[in-house]
């Protein structure tokens, strides 16, 4: 099947929060986001090496948007949900990326805006993707990848029930351009998830 004919949920509400894919007019709301958090941010994502202007955001959620519709990646964001429902405060992003829908096979990125912690909310977020991915998208393989330092990363992987495969050394660089050494977790149907 084209995946362009499979219906992905544009939004996924959980319990205390609202994962949408990003929309034209959100590049105020992940401008902030990003520009408050690119310290925490900057040691793990190439991306973020330095603040983007307002209009880039922009672009950056016109263009993820387009990537969502096209199926190429499943990129949202994490908004508060108010009490009212509507959307609050951004506070993170998550999705899934390097897709192979031969394989049904995604990566789940995150990062969570900072003076979150210990909120949990990166979690949250990361279990009611991995339900909608193998529920709705039929998913064989999930996996996340961080570098082997990124210990907050490695313990959102292991509440959310993946599964340690292993270290790939000195796989790829860091954004200072270091060699680093990735940890690799996954869930997959038949293991770790129910058939």
């Amino acid at each position: 099947m084209d995946p362009l004919l499979i219906d992905v949920p544009e939004c996924i509400e959980t319990q205390r929060f609202i994962l949408r894919c990003p929309q034209a007019g959100d590049g105020q709301a992940i401008n902030a986001a990003v520009c408050q958090t690119l310290d925490e941010l900057r040691p793990w994502l190439p991306w973020a090496q330095s603040a983007p202007s307002l209009d880039e955001s922009e672009l950056y959620c016109r263009r993820m948007n387009s990537v969502f519709r096209l199926r190429e990646e499943l990129p949202m964001f994490i908004f508060e949900a108010r009490a009212d429902g509507v959307e609050g405060e951004l506070v993170g992003a998550t999705g899934l990326h390097r897709i192979d829908w031969q394989v049904r096979s995604f990566e789940v990125g995150y990062w969570r805006r900072r003076g979150q912690v210990r909120r949990g909310i990166v979690a949250e977020a990361v279990a009611a993707l991995t339900r909608m991915a193998f529920d709705t998208l039929a998913a064989r393989r999930l996996e996340i990848r961080m570098d082997e330092s990124n210990r907050a990363s490695r313990r959102v992987a292991e509440r959310a029930g993946f599964t340690f495969e292993g270290l790939l050394r000195s796989d790829s660089l860091t954004p200072q351009g270091e060699p680093r050494n990735t940890r690799v977790y996954s869930r997959v149907r038949g293991i770790e998830e129910a058939t």
